[in-house]
């Protein structure tokens, strides 16, 4: 049986895979695809942790009054009875891990983004088959969990290939894509020369930070516009002169998307593998 909870807009497919179900060091994944905007309305799971990652896009949670962004080299963790809310854009696929266990580094974590290094990524994708054995998918369970940190600490050391410094800040703005700190702010932040971090820029991204920046907010953009109006969407990731401009005239209104009516689940009656 495939088990899903309500979403704004029904995946094209939920595939369910499931290893040492019913013992601690168990591991259940779900493999979303969705050809539109992909909702896990607000809910609260109070039996397994959940890690929410898409290798091809961004995802926005929320978590009590904290909206942050995920890319694809984190994921976004939400311990057992933590309300939290997951968005992803169209045309995306999500996995959503769940655990009975915590991994050792997010301890004391309730919600938030978690840096995941490439081999845990490449792991979760691995065992989400159905060729995979068992033995080899609790293998894998191991170093996916070993692979996550909370940290921007784990992020730098997880993916960088220069100082890190770049990999700081672009960790800064996809969490928050609408600070308006520019490359001088940022590297008196760090410490170090602007030449310092441009070239960190250029080396970890092949382009400058204005550029890295741009495509950050193109990308949140995408995720908010499937449901928000323009002008909440201009003040979360615009400039402040393009937030001006997005303010609708006297007399006008706002566009906003259409909206499809979704179920949403609140409370302990969220709907997922109970294993106890």
């Amino acid at each position: 049986m495939t088990l899903i909870e309500p979403v704004r807009t029904d995946p094209l497919s939920c595939e369910e895979y499931g290893y040492g179900l019913g013992r601690v060091g168990g591991i259940l994944v779900l493999k979303y695809r969705a050809a539109a905007v992909l909702e896990f309305g607000e809910s609260r799971q109070d039996f397994l942790h959940q890690l929410y990652w898409s290798p091809d896009g961004m995802l926005s949670t929320r978590y009590g009054a904290r909206t942050q962004f995920v890319g694809h080299r984190e994921a976004f963790w939400a311990h057992r009875a933590v309300t939290h809310e997951v968005r992803a854009a169209d045309r995306q696929t999500v996995y959503r891990i769940c655990l009975r266990e915590t991994p050792p580094a997010l301890a004391g974590l309730w919600a938030g983004a978690v840096s995941m290094d490439p081999e845990a990524a490449r792991l979760i994708e691995a065992i989400a088959r159905p060729s995979c054995e068992e033995a080899e998918a609790l293998a894998a369970r191991a170093r996916i969990m070993a692979g996550l940190g909370p940290t921007t600490a784990d992020f730098v050391g997880h993916h960088a290939d220069g100082t890190g410094f770049a990999l700081t800040v672009a960790r800064a703005l996809s969490h928050d894509p609408g600070d308006e700190a520019g490359l001088a702010e940022w590297a008196e932040r760090l410490h170090v020369s602007v030449k310092t971090l441009q070239r960190d820029f250029e080396r970890e991204f092949g382009m400058p930070y204005s550029k890295v920046r741009t495509k950050l907010r193109l990308s949140t953009s995408r995720v908010l516009l499937e449901t928000r109006p323009v002008a909440e969407v201009a003040h979360r990731v615009a400039t402040p002169a393009r937030r001006r401009s997005s303010r609708p005239s006297p007399g006008s209104t706002a566009a906003r998307p259409a909206a499809t009516p979704s179920a949403s689940t609140t409370g302990a009656e969220a709907t997922a593998p109970a294993w106890r």
